[in-house]
């Protein structure tokens, strides 16, 4: 018996470890695949088209890791989303606007409007000492849109429990040390791993000041098989080494010593991979961001390349997966409001500019526009946030930090080209803060043909009753109709087809402001202008050197209302526009002997909407009058040519000369078809039609057929400094061509 139980127990002992090994066989898990997104600015949309041969086979991702472009799109895969609407995401996005912190139009106030969109470089003045910006961005745009995406998870703080575990590199600008991100706001982690440097402002993170994580460690594939990882399947879309034929600029050879490092360090890193995917990115820089269609298809095409090796992986996983379709978070509700970081301005200025009204349920896409009217006053460097999920669905409340501007003066610099005022450089002089928390005032100088200047100082109240002062000297030489200077029964009139007037105009003006929304005004003030208008073409009694026809000082009330929501002052694709002006000219003193009250009313009328993203059509209308005295025209309404920023009553009109047609009261009509043919590359074609005289309320002619018209074709492209513009005008009525030439913003 016992000699049984031996040759038992004996058999057990020899047996079970093969049945032990087969059950642990049996149960073995399947391997963990790790994913590791390299750096590479816009050249990172390749892992995209990775992503979408990956989700095509069914592979399922344990553990991702990234660093910048690559952190950005690997922590939105982690997030939940597919490659494929990756893919959609990113063609949906205009790069220009979101990497270059471009805010629309609408969310900057007018005085930010007028005085901002005349400068082609702006550079911190302080100490008076020209510096250079820290970055081009702020990034807040990129922080709101990865904070809209990344909202389904915005209460897990350890990315490890992320529907896909996920870490990210950053670098501490102050160390130089790698910085492994792997808990705390992703949105903010993201942004900090992909703060290239002079591209982006570094984020502050927990104390730290962070950079892109590709200064020293843009592939982390180390760090993500320590992480327990069997197979790691890499994205390497770094450049290679370029060859001397290759490095003729100076940005280039300073790029080959930047890669340098990188380079040498993927010979070691690409061998600790099991899978390395290479796309061909050669034609393709950091900032290829146009190109993103190409790019994610040349990512797609160097996965499929290694088809094999990831169908092997796909084998060894036993359970099928499929990744779910993620839905962004398109509505909130915002319970309550806490701001940190506040120092010289209120609360109640901060939530009015945020335009967040108690709990009502808001689009984000509107929270993403109160940012951005925040962030456009330039008072603030950065807006950063996170929404804390309440108990009730889709209800938060909000933490922000914010980061006061420290640089109140700047620079401004300018150049501008026309036909009327001549060659033209503005030097600008900006000082934020100068008397109170919330003003502003700034200095032009415009030296060059015609010299001139403008000041502005403006105390914003927002929807409160605002306070500003506008000063401005504007002159120009010209040859204009003799009806704009000289009364209309002067025998000189009926000798003289064009008088050579030198038009200069200083005017003054002290205005309340009130402002119905972001993108209504209201102003009340009074008005000093003293307005001289001198000629050589004729000869005074005295035998001077020149004849003046007017040199007065005329003192008015006026009011002005304006409405404007164009997407771009020059080139709208929609939008509306309407400005009111009405001035009552109580006083004069001066050359004018024979004054009467008067009183001048004119109004401004746009509309802009587009066929299609190419094709636009702009419709204006323009009319004004006088009523009361009419011995002084030089107040008048002059019509002919093409510019902007005209001093008093002056306008446009193709077909016709600089001021060649004037009155008491005009009417006029334009249509402008713009079609883009190249990226900011415009063709024009217009047309405009005009009745002007004087009295015409009182002859009826005022909505008469018109008496004058006017064709444009034109070229326009956009650049930096401004519009860069041709245009050919005829007149029928005339016969007559002339051709119209602009360089730059108009100031």
């Amino acid at each position: 018996m016992k000699v049984n139980n031996l040759i038992t127990i004996l058999l057990f002992i020899v047996l079970f470890p093969l049945n032990a090994q087969e059950s642990v066989s049996n149960s073995k898990s399947d391997p963990k695949v790790g994913l590791v997104l390299s750096g590479g600015g816009a050249k990172g949309f390749a892992h995209i088209g990775v992503l979408k041969v990956i989700d095509s086979l069914g592979i399922k991702i344990d553990y991702i890791s990234g660093t910048s472009m690559g952190a950005i799109i690997g922590s939105l895969y982690a997030t939940g989303y597919s490659g494929k609407q990756l893919e959609e995401m990113f063609k949906s996005q205009d790069f220009d606007v979101l990497i270059n912190d471009r805010f629309p139009r609408a969310t900057k106030s007018f005085y930010e409007r007028e005085n901002a969109e005349k400068y082609a470089i702006s550079l911190p003045f302080d100490g008076f000492k020209v510096n250079l910006p820290s970055a081009l961005s702020r990034g807040q745009n990129v922080y709101n849109l990865l904070y809209q995406l990344m909202l389904p998870v915005n209460d897990i703080n350890d990315f490890t429990k992320l529907p896909t575990p996920f870490f990210c590199v950053a670098t501490n600008i102050e160390t130089g040390e790698p910085i492994i991100m792997e808990h705390g706001n992703l949105a903010q982690a993201v942004s900090a791993s992909g703060a290239l440097p002079s591209l982006f402002q570094p984020v502050v993170f927990e104390d730290k000041i962070l950079i892109d994580g590709g200064v020293t460690n843009n592939f982390p594939v180390e760090e993500l098989r320590a992480k327990g990882m069997d197979i790691i399947i890499g994205v390497d879309v770094q450049d290679a080494l370029k060859d001397r034929e290759a490095l003729k600029s100076a940005p280039e050879i300073l790029l080959q010593i930047n890669n340098f490092r990188t380079i040498n360090a993927m010979k070691n890193k690409a061998a600790l991979t099991d899978v390395y995917i290479k796309p061909d990115i050669t034609n393709f820089s950091v900032v290829s961001f146009n190109e993103g269609g190409d790019i994610i298809a040349n990512g797609e095409a160097a996965a499929r390349r290694n088809i094999s090796e990831l169908s092997k992986i796909k084998s060894s996983q036993t359970s099928d997966f499929e990744r779910p379709m993620l839905k962004p978070i398109d509505s909130i509700k915002i319970n309550s409001v806490w701001i940190d970081g506040k120092d010289r301005y209120t609360r109640s200025y901060l939530i009015g500019k945020l335009k967040l009204k108690g709990e009502n349920k808001i689009s984000f896409e509107s929270f993403r526009k109160g940012i951005n009217n925040l962030i456009a006053t330039n008072n603030f460097d950065t807006f950063r946030y996170c929404l804390e999920q309440t108990e009730e669905k889709f209800t938060y409340n909000l933490r922000g930090e914010i980061r006061e501007a420290e640089t109140t003066t700047f620079l401004r610099l300018g150049i501008h080209y026309d036909d009327l005022y001549k060659s033209a450089l503005l030097a600008n002089l900006t000082k934020k803060r100068l008397l109170f928390d919330n003003d502003i005032a700034s200095l032009d100088l415009i030296l060059g043909d015609n010299s001139r200047y403008n000041f502005n100082y403006f105390i914003d109240k927002g929807y409160y009753i605002s306070i500003g002062l506008k000063s401005r000297f504007n002159q120009f030489n010209k040859n204009v109709n003799p009806q704009l200077a000289l009364e209309q029964d002067s025998p000189l009139i009926s000798d003289l087809n064009k008088i050579d007037a030198q038009i200069s105009d200083f005017t003054n003006q002290a205005y309340l402001q009130t402002i119905f929304r972001q993108d209504f005004a209201l102003r009340a003030g009074v008005e000093h202008k003293h307005l001289k208008i001198t000629s050589e073409t004729l000869i005074n009694e005295n035998q001077e050197d020149e004849f003046t026809f007017e040199n007065t000082d005329y003192f008015s009330f006026f009011g002005n209302l304006k409405f404007d929501d164009y997407t771009d002052p020059y080139f709208p694709k929609s939008g509306f526009y309407f400005n009111g002006t009405f001035h009552l000219y109580f006083n004069a003193s001066g050359f004018n002997k024979s004054f009467d009250e008067f009183s001048i009313a004119k109004a401004d009328i746009g509309h802009a909407f587009s066929f299609s993203d190419k094709l636009t059509l702009k419709t204006e209308g323009n009319g004004g009058f006088k009523i009361g005295d009419k011995s002084t025209n030089t107040l008048g309404f002059g019509i002919g040519g093409y510019g902007a920023n005209f001093i008093n009553n002056f306008y446009s009109f193709y077909g016709y000369d600089y001021l060649e047609l004037t009155g008491d009261s005009f009417v006029k009509a334009t249509f402008t078809l713009d079609y883009e043919i190249f990226n900011k590359h415009h063709i024009m074609l217009a047309a405009n039609y005009a009745n002007i005289d004087d009295g015409l309320f009182e002859t009826g002619q005022f909505f008469s057929s018109p008496d004058f018209s006017g064709y444009a074709l034109g070229y326009s492209l956009e650049t930096f400094l401004g519009p860069l513009e041709a245009k050919y005008t005829y007149s029928p009525e005339t016969g007559e061509d002339y051709w119209f030439f602009n360089l730059g913003f108009w100031f």
